[in-house]
C-alpha cells in the first residue's frame, strides 16, 4: 500500500484498536528521530485512542493477562512497530526514557489541541478523554489536509470545576502535586479515584459522554499508582 495515502494508514491502525490522531510534516525543530538509514523524516503520524476505543483490542491482547509489567506499553509497542514496518516507516513512542520524545508538543502541531488546568491537552469533542501510544515516522513527505480551527474550550468554562474537584487539591497554578495525588490513591479515602478514574477530569464537561469505562478507568489509575509508588521507594 502506499503511505501516501492518511485514511489507509487510519484503516490499518483501527483494525488494531488504535486511532490516527493527526500528522504533521517535520521541521528541524521537532526533534522527530531519522529513519533508519540516517535520513531525516519528513512526516510524523500520530496514534492513540480517543475515548475508550483502544480498551476492546487491548483488553483481548495477551499483553493484558500475561501478569508482566506494562502492559498497555508492550502492546503499544507490538502493535505500532508492526504497523511501521507494514507502512514503511520508523515508529516511536512516548515512554521507554529517558529521554522522552515531546509527545505533547507534537500532538499540538499534528491536531491544535490546548492545554487544560490539569496540564493534559483537551480535545475539542472528546475532551480529557483520550491519549497517544506512539507515531511513525515516515522518510517523505505526505500528503496532508490542514485542518479547521481548534476551539480552545477551557477560556470560556464558567468555574473551571476540574481545579475544585480534586480531594486533595492535587491542581494548582503552581502544578500538580503527584506525592499529594499518590498519597490519596494509596488511602482508602482515594477509592473513587482509583476505581473510577481521577474525579478532577471527571468533572470537566467537554466529552463527558466519552469517560473511560470502569474497567479502564481503573487499569490506568492502578498503573499510575504502580508506577508513582515505584518511583517513591529508596
Amino acid at each position: 500500500m502506499s503511505a501516501e495515502d492518511l485514511a489507509d494508514i487510519a484503516t490499518l491502525a483501527e483494525g488494531q484498536g488504535l486511532r490516527l490522531r493527526g500528522a504533521f510534516l517535520c521541521e528541524s525543530d521537532d526533534a522527530v528521530p531519522p529513519q533508519a538509514d540516517g535520513s531525516e523524516s519528513g512526516t510524523l503520524v500520530l496514534l492513540g485512542n480517543l475515548g475508550g476505543s483502544l480498551w476492546p483490542a487491548f483488553s483481548a491482547a495477551p499483553e493484558f493477562s500475561d501478569g508482566q509489567p506494562d502492559p498497555m506499553n508492550r502492546w503499544s509497542s507490538r502493535v505500532i512497530a508492526a504497523l511501521a514496518e507494514r507502512l514503511g516507516g520508523r515508529a516511536v513512542f512516548p515512554f521507554g526514557g529517558p529521554p522522552y520524545h515531546p509527545f505533547l508538543r507534537w500532538a499540538q502541531r499534528a491536531e491544535g489541541l490546548a492545554a487544560s488546568p490539569l496540564g493534559m491537552l483537551i480535545h475539542p469533542e472528546f475532551g480529557l478523554w483520550h491519549a497517544y501510544r506512539g507515531g511513525i515516522a515516515f522518510g517523505r513527505a505526505l500528503a496532508i489536509e490542514p485542518g479547521p480551527p481548534v476551539p480552545a474550550p477551557c477560556e470560556d468554562c464558567a468555574g473551571r470545576p476540574c481545579l475544585s474537584a480534586c480531594p486533595v487539591n492535587a491542581f494548582t497554578s503552581s502544578g500538580y502535586n503527584v506525592p499529594a495525588c499518590t498519597a490519596h490513591l494509596a488511602s482508602a479515602e482515594g477509592e473513587d479515584c482509583l476505581s473510577g478514574g481521577c474525579l478532577a477530569r471527571r468533572a470537566c464537561p467537554v466529552g463527558a459522554e466519552h469517560t473511560y469505562g470502569a474497567p479502564q478507568a481503573a487499569f490506568h489509575m492502578s498503573a499510575f499508582l504502580t508506577a508513582q509508588t515505584a518511583r517513591m521507594e529508596p
